[in-house]
């Protein structure tokens, strides 16, 4: 199989022959997570309308509340035990999830059934991030540095035809088996990831086999010495509960990184309450219409993010580096909200939506993860969730309150609250271009590093 795709993978990205069964895996794998989550997706929106409307925002708080609960067991189960277990372990406890709500929902009544949504709103919303934030640390732990800037992109692509396909399942079987068996799909789907997980284990060597003749790889050479493949999968990492959070504060360059997360999940909210604000308006009286507009932005993004990630992303990661690769969406961002506050319609919104999440799919988020390539194995699952499950949706409550607070408290108009976000954005342009000269160093195997190795040991 790898024989045959090898050459069609490489008219469209950088790909060494012995990194295309390990590609293959990891696009299965992504494949695979995004399914099962946008399986799910549509029937958790649907329940958290269900709940109350007008409980949409504290639902989001228990979000927090439940990222809070989990996260300790996570890493209580990361220090216990090595990579193969608690990968498998951690998936099988959410199909183990999936499984209760299908029988909590088979036989509830009309009230219980009311509580059961709310629950699953949150509970679908703190999987999302646990488990895509696993894979992605997975792919961190796997790949070394110059091989994330050249395949992340396409990594990606697995992702987004997952998305896609976990949605068109729900649309075209919903009506025919019903919304509760949905979540049966979902479970079979997160198996298949799990498994897909255990065979790119397989291919770790083929990848180190790269880094040892690549030419100019000696920032990935010694991240191989450190963390040899055949100790990975093996390797029990050890530790504190609350070692990826004291890392994080310890660690300017992961505090760096918690603190570019917040920026972005801040902005994010901000022109997605701006978007409900105006198409609320344009479509007061048209959920129909409301319901087409959602559809075709969907279709955009998608269709933009598939195309970049395919033929674009790995060329602007080795092209750019990183640092200008994150700032492009605070870039893109700062505009936005500029013109937005200038003219604060319904084209300008929908296109800076469109356009900033497809950016974001596309080339910020391969462009963070690469971040994490450099550090040791205990930040790549330990730091790391904490800032994509804690920092994410802290981040997202600053932003869904602060917008709330301007327009109602506040008593501020689109324009000054859309105003608002461009100082926002600046900073966050800044923090970005200051990422990218550290992991440079990083990359480099500058001092910078031996801070966060120190911390790693005295943990250990």
């Amino acid at each position: 199989m790898t024989t045959t795709l090898a050459p069609l993978l490489r008219k469209a990205i950088d790909v060494r022959d012995e990194e295309v069964g390990a590609l293959v895996w990891s696009f299965a794998y992504f494949f695979f997570v995004l399914a099962s989550y946008f399986v799910i997706r549509p029937i958790r929106d649907a329940m958290g309308i269900a709940g109350g409307v007008e409980n949409l925002a504290w639902l989001f708080t228990g979000t927090l509340a439940g990222v809070l609960l989990i996260h300790p067991l996570f890493t209580y189960l990361v220090k216990k035990y090595p990579r193969r277990v608690f990968v498998g372990w951690i998936y099988r406890f959410f199909i183990l999830n999936l499984l209760a709500f299908y029988l909590l929902f088979q036989f509830a009544d009309a009230e219980q059934s009311v509580w059961i949504a709310r629950l699953f709103f949150i509970w679908t919303s703190v999987f999302n991030l646990f488990v895509v934030s696993i894979f992605w640390s997975f792919m961190t732990d796997t790949y070394h540095p110059s091989q994330g800037k050249r395949l992340f992109g396409f990594v990606a692509v697995g992702g987004t035809v997952g998305a896609i396909t976990g949605s068109t399942i729900t649309g075209g079987l919903v009506a025919l088996l019903g919304t509760v068996n949905m979540l049966l799909i979902s479970a079979l789907l997160l198996e298949a990831a799990s498994r897909a997980s255990r065979a790119l284990a397989r291919h770790e060597d083929r990848l180190a086999s790269v880094v040892e003749r690549e030419p100019g790889a000696e920032a990935d050479r010694k991240v191989l010495e450190e963390a040899p493949p055949d100790e990975k999968d093996h390797e029990v990492l050890g530790g504190g509960v609350l070692e990826g959070v004291v890392n994080v504060i310890k660690s300017p360059y992961l505090l760096g990184i918690a603190a570019f997360m917040a920026l972005f999940t801040i902005v994010s909210t901000f022109l997605w309450f701006h978007l409900m604000h105006i198409v609320d308006m344009v479509y007061a009286d048209d959920p129909d219409g409301q319901t087409r507009l959602f559809a075709y932005m969907e279709v955009a993004v998608q269709s933009m993010t598939l195309v970049t990630q395919i033929f674009l992303t790995g060329r602007i990661l080795r092209w750019l580096g990183i640092g200008l690769a994150l700032a492009f969406l605070p870039v893109v961002s700062l505009i936005g909200f500029g013109i937005l506050g200038v003219a604060p319609i319904l084209i300008v919104v929908v296109l800076f939506q469109v356009f900033r999440r497809a950016a974001n799919f596309a080339i910020q988020r391969p462009a963070r993860e690469v971040l994490y390539t450099v550090l040791p194995r205990t930040d790549k699952w330990k730091a790391k969730n904490f800032n994509d499950t804690f920092v994410y949706r802290l981040g997202d409550q600053v932003g869904a309150w602060s917008h709330h607070g301007m327009m109602v408290w506040m008593g501020l108009g689109l324009s000054a609250v859309a105003f608002a976000m461009v100082p926002v954005s600046a900073l966050w342009l800044l923090l970005a271009l200051w990422l990218g000269k550290k992991h440079r160093t990083y990359g480099g195997g500058g001092p910078e590093l031996e801070p966060a190795k120190k911390l790693a040991e005295a943990s250990s």
